[in-house]
């Protein structure tokens, strides 16, 4: 476990922003940001917590007050895997890590790759998440509203005949740039160029595991603490 620093509070605090904005998007409206706590007192959108710790400190009652937990599916991300929720019906999902690159650090070229752009259009955006599903059936999860989210930019990487196949979100707080939803073939050194030209100049932050944590290191990002997502056993 990587003991949590500053930049994991920036980036779990970005988090629960990105949450929020999701949430929004879908018309449920943004939740309640408390001071060691984000909760939304509606079931949020498939793979999205229901809630967001935003202190090392944060305990049970903050979050778990603020969700609903009549309806299955519960959720928790404890931004600083400090919580023990198995007492209250919960158990462990996965846990994984809080990322930082800081600003201007150097950017690994691809010269034969075409430059990433934001998603204009409904359209440009449901073709962007049936490439991030992979094939999947898309579950209309990102909806058009993000387009007009000034926190919200969703950026698209494409093959030459014009096919999205790379492609992330951004999450822009003030101190820092967020990144999530990472997919493609590399994807990193095209997603940073174009953070570089979106956000010049600022961190960024996001969480990772597994291979997709491996690879984020291996182009200029550092472990920051960790996280533990919770799901409810009912």
């Amino acid at each position: 476990m990587t003991t949590s620093g500053p930049w994991a509070t920036a980036a779990t605090r970005n988090n629960a922003e990105w949450c929020a904005a999701l949430c929004r998007a879908h018309g449920l409206g943004a939740g309640t940001f408390g001071d060691r706590a984000w909760t939304h007192p509606r079931r949020t959108p498939p793979y999205y917590p229901d809630a967001v710790t935003l202190a090392p400190d944060a305990s049970a009652a903050d979050v778990l007050d603020g969700v609903d937990r009549r309806t299955p599916g519960c959720s928790v991300k404890d931004g600083f895997a400090t919580l023990d929720l198995t007492g209250h019906g919960f158990e462990p999902l996965f846990d994984a890590q809080w990322i930082h690159r800081p600003a201007g650090a150097p950017l690994r070229e691809s010269p034969d790759a075409a430059p990433w752009e934001p998603v204009r259009t409904a359209a440009e955006l449901a073709a962007w998440e049936t490439a991030w599903s992979d094939g999947d059936d898309p579950l209309d999860l990102f909806r058009p509203a993000l387009l007009t989210d000034p926190a919200t930019t969703v950026l698209a990487g494409r093959a030459p005949d014009g096919r999205i196949v790379a492609g992330a979100v951004v999450s822009h707080s003030a101190d820092v740039t967020g990144v999530s939803n990472v997919f493609g073939t590399d994807p990193w050194p095209g997603c940073l160029a174009a953070l570089a030209r979106v956000r010049p100049g600022t961190p960024v932050v996001g969480y990772e595991h597994g291979d997709d944590l491996a690879a984020a290191l291996r182009h200029g990002f550092t472990a920051t603490g960790t996280l533990r997502v919770w799901v409810s056993r009912t």
